[in-house]
């Protein structure tokens, strides 16, 4: 069984959250500079077996894609030539910075860890796997 890689790709970062095998529990994995994600998911796919890529899609209150998927589809376009055999679905992203950011303030980090906008991609990333894994979840 494979796992599924989330991407809240972002332009300068991308913050990443990966399944365990039984793709059951979505944990945060790393964030990465929007130049190295190709090569960096390569190479995760050549040690781990990988399903599927799910990718934020952001989009505006009434569904219209928002301004962000100017980058967001070339990206999606290239990982689809660089990384055939893996499939690449798009989750709807609204509110998962946000959420994250209140996720972080509940937990209690100081206002200088709640800065991090590492930290805040690759929480993003989770929330968008957890949301897509509950969907997955609910069709069957």
């Amino acid at each position: 069984m494979g796992r599924i890689i989330a991407i809240d790709y972002g332009r300068k970062r991308v913050g990443l959250a990966v399944t365990d095998e039984l793709k059951m529990i979505a944990n945060p994995l790393t964030t990465v500079h929007s130049k190295d994600i190709i090569s960096f998911l390569k190479e995760y796919c050549a040690n781990e077996i990988v399903e599927c890529f799910v990718v934020g899609e952001p989009r505006q209150m009434d569904y219209t894609p928002s301004e962000s998927m100017r980058f967001i589809t070339p990206f999606v376009k290239k990982l689809k030539k660089e990384i055939p055999g893996i499939p690449v679905e798009m989750a709807d992203e609204r509110f998962t910075s946000k959420i994250a950011s209140q996720a972080m303030i509940t937990a209690g980090l100081k206002k200088k860890d709640r800065q991090n906008k590492a930290l805040v991609d690759k929480i993003s990333a989770v929330l968008i796997l957890q949301s897509y894994l509950e969907m997955k979840s609910n069709m069957f």
